[in-house]
């Protein structure tokens, strides 16, 4: 049984358009050629920020975003960056007597976003405020603790089967693919992802978990 349900950040809740439109802008190079690249890094299964090495061979990225920030052109985050189903999902499985929280690989500023959204969610963590990132076992172990129950009372929802899925199951969480986002809908349907179950929206969530005999008993929890 699920007693919590712990999000990974980008492209699960929080959609990268403003992110990668951002870096396209600072780098000068149009944004149907930063998405392109994007995709062509998904395909071929390589880290994200191969894109921007694409366009700027051996860029420092560390001080690329100190750049950013100390012109003001930094990260950002507000209301419009969320998935529109995020805030009544989250609720949603807050009111199933879950544990919510959030956990992904971002920076501390994201952390500090996202906390000042007040989403319904009972923490919110990412791999900076950590100092361990995905795919390291070490991060969800992390997650474990966040939690607060027992691994195998742990769901783990992500759009990445290699930075997701198949670490989290490694470490003894129950596993969710999300289908949105590039790598979400490319290897959403994928037989060979072996992720527990697969939403393609957070509204799926509680009606999957009840079907499945994972959501927790509202006779026997507290909420």
């Amino acid at each position: 049984m699920v007693r919590s349900v712990v999000f990974d950040i980008g492209e699960t809740l929080v959609s990268d358009d403003r992110y990668w439109g951002s870096w396209a802008d600072w780098l000068e190079v149009s944004r149907h050629t930063m998405s392109a690249l994007v995709g062509a890094v998904t395909a071929l299964g390589l880290d994200n920020a191969e894109a921007l090495r694409m366009i700027r061979p051996g860029i420092d990225l560390q001080a690329a975003y100190r750049d950013r920030e100390n012109a003001g052109r930094g990260e950002y985050l507000d209301d419009t960056d969320l998935y529109p189903d995020v805030r009544d999902g989250l609720q949603a499985l807050q009111d199933m007597g879950l544990r919510v929280c959030i956990a992904g690989n971002q920076t501390a500023k994201v952390g500090e976003l996202l906390r000042g959204l007040r989403l319904p969610a009972d923490a919110i963590a990412t791999s900076a405020e950590w100092g361990v990132a995905k795919p390291d076992i070490a991060f969800f172990d992390r997650v474990i603790k966040l939690a607060g129950v027992a691994p195998g009372e742990t769901l783990y929802v992500g759009d990445h089967p290699v930075n997701d899925v198949i670490p989290a199951k490694a470490a003894g969480l129950v596993t969710c693919l999300i289908r949105r986002g590039p790598w979400g809908l490319l290897w959403g349907d994928d037989p060979a992802v072996p992720a527990d179950l697969r939403i393609s929206g957070l509204a799926d969530l509680p009606a999957l978990l009840e079907l499945t005999g994972r959501s927790p008993d509202a006779l026997g929890e507290e909420k």
